[in-house]
């Protein structure tokens, strides 16, 4: 079996040095070499075979995400972004993503163990290897020449409609697009909203707050124990599964730890079957872009108990492999592109229960 060449650039000696070791190690990797900043990295990219670049955001004489944009637009190809930079103040990592990265894992060191990171960075750079990068920066480019101006009406609590209808959403691989595309048409009365997309711990909060700046709705990273409100979207916390429960006549959130399902934490199946067990025909759920079947069974549940459900389609999908998994088992009501799935909530928010 071919082995995946990558090229590891980061600043840090240290970093690149960890890097290499490690990911050597693994029987499936060979790091074609290393790069101190993005200079010595465009000359590793035209004279080798590269199959995937993990790239560090903040480096000298050029920084990662003006490397990253020269990078789509002349030769694109698979990166995985690995960063520290996880604060509030500063989603350069967010925006990494959308300008056509594939996924993000921690730097090593702190919390994260170099064990934990170098297993989730070999995961992802197995499936980024045969991503089709060219996707999802064309996805990226249609998303940013769109209008981003949000309505006056955004956060404002009289606009809101109540409804006893609660929306769940799962993305992975190019989620980060594909859900900023769908909330950002979601307007007051869409029903509130639990999503989960694959993204590490710390970085989910930095997302929420970059949906919460573009959508009418407000949009947070959710915590334990609250109850789901209208006129909100919460975003699964990174590293946590996000599940729905009843009390009375509210959803409640719950935040678990727990195993990985799928090789994911959070996971789109840990949310759907609380929501077919707990909301049942109350629950609309969208599948969307993403690599490997999280989310499929969980939707197929929401199904069979009267929920309905939409995967997105292939033509939009950056991956369709989520969605796919989810259609085959029959688990989705509607198949229909990224750019119907709001209407379609809409629709069914308003329709009448049986």
């Amino acid at each position: 079996m071919k082995k995946i060449r990558v090229l590891i650039v980061d600043d840090s000696a240290i970093v690149r040095d960890i890097l290499s070791r490690e990911l050597s190690s693994n029987p499936g990797i060979e790091v074609a070499g290393t790069a101190g900043d993005p200079y010595i990295a465009r000359n590793k990219i035209e004279n080798d075979n590269i199959d995937v670049i993990t790239l560090d955001i903040e480096m000298p004489r050029m920084d990662g995400l003006t490397f990253l944009r020269y990078l789509m637009k002349y030769k694109p190809m698979p990166v995985i972004i690995v960063s520290s930079l996880v604060s509030s103040n500063n989603p350069a990592a967010i925006q990494a993503l959308e300008l056509g990265a594939v996924d993000i894992v921690h730097k090593p060191g702190g919390p994260f163990s170099v064990g934990d990171i170098i297993e989730d960075l070999c995961y992802k750079i197995r499936e980024a290897a045969s991503f089709p990068v060219t996707r999802l920066y064309s996805a990226s480019a249609r998303l940013s020449s769109q209008n981003r101006e949000v309505s006056s009406v955004q956060h404002t609590l009289s606009h809101i409609s109540t409804t006893n209808k609660l929306a769940v959403v799962g993305a992975s691989t190019g989620g980060t697009i594909a859900l900023e595309e769908l909330f950002t048409h979601f307007t007051p009365d869409f029903p509130p909203t639990l999503a989960v997309i694959h993204m590490p711990e710390r970085f989910t909060a930095s997302f929420a707050e970059r949906l919460d700046s573009l959508c009418v709705l407000h949009v947070k990273e959710a915590q334990n124990g609250e109850t789901v409100m209208p006129g909100t979207i919460y975003i699964a916390p990174g590293g946590y599964h996000m599940l729905v429960v009843s009390s009375g006549s509210s959803s409640i959130i719950r935040i678990k730890n727990g195993p990985k399902l799928f090789g994911q934490r959070p996971a789109v199946d840990a949310l759907f079957h609380t929501a077919a067990e707990n909301v049942g025909k109350n629950c609309i759920a969208a599948l969307l872009t993403g690599m490997g079947r999280d989310g499929a069974a969980g939707m197929k549940a929401i199904r069979d108990a009267g929920g309905y459900t939409i995967a997105q389609d292939e033509e939009t999908s950056i991956v369709f492999g989520m969605p796919k998994e989810a259609i085959t088992l029959g688990g989705a009501c509607e198949v229909t592109p990224l750019d119907k799935i709001a209407g379609s909530i809409l629709k069914h928010t308003k329709s009448v229960i049986n």
